[in-house]
Parts: structure tokens; sequence; C-alpha cells
């Protein structure tokens, strides 16, 4: 018996450490996304000039572009929703004509 409740509490004093420095490991990546750790990493971007054509509008633009490509290049998904609405139509007639 005094096996059993030294093994069981070695156990709980282990579990709740682990708790407790998972808490903390947490809440440090908490504060890393929010940013009030360190500025290191912070950097100014400029445009070249006062239109907005610089090196940063180009990169939009590429962005852009690329995003418009992986939205049509998903068949898969544009035909499932595309079947998805359609069922859904179609099951909603179904009930109104069988409740009227």
């Amino acid at each position: 018996m005094k096996m059993f409740i030294l093994k069981t509490f070695c156990l709980a004093s282990i579990l709740f450490i682990a708790v407790l420095t998972g808490m903390q490991m947490a809440s440090n990546g908490i504060q890393k996304t929010k940013g009030n750790s360190d500025f290191k990493h912070t950097t100014l971007l400029k445009a070249t000039d006062k239109k907005g054509i610089g090196p940063l509008s180009h990169d939009i633009q590429a962005k852009k572009k690329k995003l418009e490509e992986l939205y049509s290049a998903n068949l898969f998904s544009s035909i499932g929703k595309k079947m998805s609405d359609g069922l859904t139509h179609a099951s909603a007639k179904f009930i109104d004509n069988i409740t009227k």
C-alpha cells in the first residue's frame, strides 16, 4: 500500500510539473507571437516613389497573380462546392414539396 501511494504521488507531481512547464511554454509562445518580447527582426519598408510603383507593388502584383492561379487550379473544390449547392437546393425543394 505504501508503494502504491508513493508511486501515485510521484506520478502526480511529475504530471503537475509537466503542466506548469507547458503553460510557461505557451505563455512564451503567445508573447513571441504578439511581438512583445523582442524587436530584432523589425524592418521598415519604403516604396521607391509616391505613386506606389516600386519593389513592394511588384511583389503584390506577383502574389495576386499566384493566388488567382491557385484558385483557378482548384478544380475539385469548385466541383464539390457546386454539387453541395445543388444537393442543398434539391433537398430544400423536396422538403417544401413534402410539407405542402
